[in-house]
């Protein structure tokens, strides 16, 4: 809900998850491939859970990033009205 306060130069924080889920996503591989090594299974079988959870993450981010700017209205548009309480619609 826009509420009218929101400020004038604020800025996505996509390139922020971008550069921070590559580097999750190389310490996961490695910590899958150190482990592998080490015959520790279970371990690897856990950062490479979270490997596959991490690359969900980075193609989302990149289909955002993608997409590009979303309409945001300007400062001659009104807040809008908070919604009714009680859930019905006003007289």
């Amino acid at each position: 809900m826009r509420t009218g306060s929101e400020p004038a130069t604020a800025r996505s924080p996509l390139r922020m998850r971008l550069a921070l889920s590559v580097w999750g996503l190389i310490w996961t591989v490695a910590g899958t491939v150190a482990f592998a090594f080490a015959d520790r299974p279970g371990w690897a079988i856990a950062c490479g859970c979270l490997a596959v959870v991490v690359t969900v993450d980075l193609v989302m981010i990149i289909r955002h990033i993608r997409q590009g700017p979303h309409y945001q209205p300007g400062r001659d548009v009104p807040p809008y009205d908070p919604p009714a309480q009680g859930g019905g619609h006003r007289p």
